[in-house]
Protein backbone atom coordinates (compact mmCIF):
# COMPACT_ATOMS: atom_id res chain seq x y z
CA UNK A 1 0.00 0.00 0.00
CA UNK A 2 1.32 3.42 -0.89
CA UNK A 3 1.71 5.94 1.85
CA UNK A 4 -1.29 8.26 2.04
CA UNK A 5 0.95 10.89 3.60
CA UNK A 6 3.14 10.98 0.50
CA UNK A 7 0.20 10.92 -1.92
CA UNK A 8 -2.37 13.16 -0.19
CA UNK A 9 -2.03 15.95 -2.75
CA UNK A 10 -3.25 13.47 -5.39
CA UNK A 11 -6.66 13.77 -3.76
CA UNK A 12 -6.79 17.22 -5.38
CA UNK A 13 -6.97 15.63 -8.84
CA UNK A 14 -9.48 12.93 -7.85
CA UNK A 15 -12.33 13.70 -10.30
CA UNK A 16 -15.16 14.16 -7.75
CA UNK A 17 -12.98 16.54 -5.72
CA UNK A 18 -11.60 18.35 -8.74
CA UNK A 19 -15.12 18.79 -10.08
CA UNK A 20 -16.43 20.12 -6.77
CA UNK A 21 -13.53 22.53 -6.24
CA UNK A 22 -12.32 20.66 -3.14
CA UNK A 23 -8.61 20.67 -2.31
CA UNK A 24 -6.33 19.50 0.46
CA UNK A 25 -4.55 22.55 1.84
CA UNK A 26 -2.27 20.98 4.45
CA UNK A 27 -1.39 17.99 6.60
CA UNK A 28 0.92 18.03 9.58
CA UNK A 29 4.14 16.01 9.69
CA UNK A 30 2.61 13.33 11.96
CA UNK A 31 -0.35 12.99 9.58
CA UNK A 32 -2.80 13.47 12.42
CA UNK A 33 -4.31 16.72 11.11
CA UNK A 34 -5.56 17.52 7.60
CA UNK A 35 -7.13 20.78 6.41
CA UNK A 36 -9.38 20.84 3.33
CA UNK A 37 -11.08 23.73 1.57
CA UNK A 38 -13.68 24.28 -1.11
CA UNK A 39 -13.90 27.48 -3.09
CA UNK A 40 -17.21 28.68 -4.49
CA UNK A 41 -17.53 28.27 -8.25
CA UNK A 42 -20.43 28.46 -10.66
CA UNK A 43 -20.27 24.66 -11.00
CA UNK A 44 -20.47 23.78 -7.30
CA UNK A 45 -23.28 25.98 -6.07
CA UNK A 46 -26.93 25.16 -5.78
CA UNK A 47 -30.09 26.85 -7.02
CA UNK A 48 -29.95 29.51 -4.29
CA UNK A 49 -26.28 30.30 -5.05
CA UNK A 50 -24.73 28.71 -1.95
CA UNK A 51 -22.52 25.62 -1.64
CA UNK A 52 -24.27 22.41 -2.64
CA UNK A 53 -24.83 20.31 0.50
CA UNK A 54 -23.51 17.16 -1.16
CA UNK A 55 -20.22 18.90 -1.92
CA UNK A 56 -19.98 20.11 1.69
CA UNK A 57 -20.37 16.53 2.88
CA UNK A 58 -18.03 15.20 0.19
CA UNK A 59 -15.21 17.47 1.36
CA UNK A 60 -15.42 15.72 4.75
CA UNK A 61 -15.73 12.15 3.57
CA UNK A 62 -12.45 10.21 3.76
CA UNK A 63 -10.08 12.16 5.99
CA UNK A 64 -10.57 10.54 9.41
CA UNK A 65 -10.27 7.19 7.65
CA UNK A 66 -7.05 8.37 5.94
CA UNK A 67 -5.53 9.48 9.26
CA UNK A 68 -6.26 6.11 10.88
CA UNK A 69 -5.07 4.06 7.89
CA UNK A 70 -1.75 5.89 7.85
CA UNK A 71 -1.20 5.85 11.62
CA UNK A 72 -2.42 2.33 12.48
CA UNK A 73 -0.60 0.53 9.70
CA UNK A 74 -1.15 -2.48 7.47
CA UNK A 75 -2.37 -4.82 10.22
CA UNK A 76 -5.69 -2.95 10.45
CA UNK A 77 -8.74 -2.55 8.22
CA UNK A 78 -10.30 0.92 8.37
CA UNK A 79 -13.63 1.84 6.74
CA UNK A 80 -15.99 4.77 6.90
CA UNK A 81 -19.17 3.34 8.40
CA UNK A 82 -21.63 6.23 8.67
CA UNK A 83 -21.90 9.98 8.66
CA UNK A 84 -24.25 12.83 9.37
CA UNK A 85 -24.16 16.50 8.55
CA UNK A 86 -26.10 19.32 10.19
CA UNK A 87 -26.31 22.51 8.18
CA UNK A 88 -26.17 25.62 10.36
CA UNK A 89 -26.17 28.42 7.80
CA UNK A 90 -25.68 28.83 4.04
CA UNK A 91 -22.16 28.16 2.81
CA UNK A 92 -20.76 30.98 0.71
CA UNK A 93 -17.26 31.82 -0.50
CA UNK A 94 -14.38 29.55 0.48
CA UNK A 95 -15.20 27.02 3.20
CA UNK A 96 -12.70 25.07 5.28
CA UNK A 97 -12.70 21.96 7.48
CA UNK A 98 -9.95 20.47 9.60
CA UNK A 99 -9.79 16.80 10.56
CA UNK A 100 -7.63 15.85 13.53
CA UNK A 101 -7.08 12.78 15.66
CA UNK A 102 -4.56 13.31 18.44
CA UNK A 103 -1.71 10.78 18.76
CA UNK A 104 -3.03 9.78 22.21
CA UNK A 105 -6.45 8.99 20.73
CA UNK A 106 -4.85 6.93 17.94
CA UNK A 107 -2.91 4.98 20.60
CA UNK A 108 -6.18 4.45 22.53
CA UNK A 109 -7.89 3.14 19.40
CA UNK A 110 -4.97 0.81 18.67
CA UNK A 111 -5.02 -0.58 22.23
CA UNK A 112 -8.80 -1.07 22.07
CA UNK A 113 -8.59 -2.91 18.74
CA UNK A 114 -5.62 -5.02 19.84
CA UNK A 115 -7.69 -6.09 22.87
CA UNK A 116 -11.15 -6.40 21.31
CA UNK A 117 -10.46 -7.10 17.63
CA UNK A 118 -12.75 -4.42 16.22
CA UNK A 119 -14.68 -1.27 17.05
CA UNK A 120 -16.51 1.82 15.84
CA UNK A 121 -15.12 5.28 16.59
CA UNK A 122 -16.90 8.61 16.24
CA UNK A 123 -15.24 11.86 15.18
CA UNK A 124 -16.65 15.30 14.52
CA UNK A 125 -15.61 18.49 12.82
CA UNK A 126 -17.11 21.77 11.73
CA UNK A 127 -17.04 23.47 8.36
CA UNK A 128 -16.25 27.19 8.55
CA UNK A 129 -16.82 30.07 6.15
CA UNK A 130 -14.37 32.91 5.49
CA UNK A 131 -15.72 34.81 8.53
CA UNK A 132 -14.84 31.80 10.72
CA UNK A 133 -18.54 31.06 11.27
CA UNK A 134 -19.69 27.44 11.51
CA UNK A 135 -21.84 26.59 8.49
CA UNK A 136 -22.12 22.83 9.12
CA UNK A 137 -21.22 20.18 11.67
CA UNK A 138 -20.17 16.73 10.51
CA UNK A 139 -20.03 13.50 12.49
CA UNK A 140 -18.26 10.43 11.12
CA UNK A 141 -18.23 6.87 12.41
CA UNK A 142 -15.17 4.88 11.38
CA UNK A 143 -14.93 1.08 11.72
CA UNK A 144 -11.53 -0.42 12.58
CA UNK A 145 -10.52 -4.05 12.99
CA UNK A 146 -7.40 -6.16 13.09
CA UNK A 147 -6.91 -8.01 9.81
CA UNK A 148 -6.41 -11.26 11.70
CA UNK A 149 -9.55 -10.82 13.84
CA UNK A 150 -11.61 -14.03 13.86
CA UNK A 151 -15.34 -13.41 13.95
CA UNK A 152 -17.13 -15.70 16.42
CA UNK A 153 -18.94 -18.59 14.79
CA UNK A 154 -22.73 -18.79 15.10
CA UNK A 155 -22.36 -21.96 17.16
CA UNK A 156 -20.41 -20.02 19.83
CA UNK A 157 -22.99 -17.26 20.23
Amino acid sequence: MRSLKKNLKRVNIYPPYLGAGISVKSANEEFTKITVQMKMHWYNRNFVRTHFGGSLYSMCDPFYMFILIENLGKEYIVWDKSASIKFKKPGEGTVTATFEIEKDKIAEIKTFIDTNGKGDFTFSTSIFNEKNEVIAEVEKVVYVRKKDFVFPSKENL
